[in-house]
């Protein structure tokens, strides 16, 4: 399923990150606010337990996550995401999968990957700022299926309609959340209006 946020503090913090004006830092913060406002959205499905616990005025039914959660960022954009999310899931698990675009084929390719022999979680979350063409996105859910994932969603701020199809298409099991989908992909591959490279407006190497 797709899935884009119409949260008001999601869009007015979301064209702020667009604004071509906007500094580094000012767009690091943004990043992590727009993936923790996005991950509260995402994990309204995860399972829970009942449990009891003593209050300073008596006893309180209440519940916890039974869910297991893994972040799993693409190197390196998704870096910027992984402080929120873990904001609102302290217990989650990081792993990183390092995939770069081959300019000439838009096609990904896997340099780093430091998942464990075996999962040890039922959801894995991976966060991309940017779903262009999908390719990052396909090969990242490729590479978690043959680890044996049970569960896997994609958490992103743009998506352009070609990686959203490319996705769904590939991996129609993945739900899909982002703050906003866009007009199209230009030549070279990079979304439109978009917001530029994320990698680069977050780290000042543009």
């Amino acid at each position: 399923m797709l899935y884009c946020s119409d949260h008001p503090l999601v869009r007015h913090k979301l064209a702020i990150l667009r604004d071509s004006t906007t500094e580094c830092k000012k767009f690091r913060e943004l990043i992590r606010e727009l993936a923790m406002l996005l991950c509260y959205e995402a994990m309204r499905d995860l399972d829970l337990v009942n449990v009891t616990v003593q209050t300073p005025m008596g006893i309180a039914a209440g519940q916890k996550l039974r869910t297991r959660v893994g972040l799993i960022p693409i190197l390196r954009a998704g870096l910027g995401m992984v402080v929120g999310a873990l904001e609102m899931i302290p217990t989650a698990q990081v792993w990183h999968i390092g995939l770069y675009r081959d300019e000439r084929t838009l096609r990904p390719v896997e340099y780093y990957n430091n998942l464990p022999i075996e999962p040890t979680v039922q959801l894995a979350l991976i966060l991309d700022p940017m779903l262009a063409t999908g390719g990052s996105a396909v090969a990242t859910v490729d590479i978690l299926k043959r680890w044996g994932s049970e569960r896997i969603k994609f958490l992103g701020l743009i998506a352009a309609p070609e990686g959203i199809q490319r996705l769904q298409s590939a991996h129609p099991d993945v739900d899909i959340h982002v703050a906003a989908i866009d007009e199209r992909l230009n030549e070279h591959g990079y979304i439109v209006p978009g917001l530029g490279d994320a990698g680069d407006r977050q780290f000042g190497t543009g």
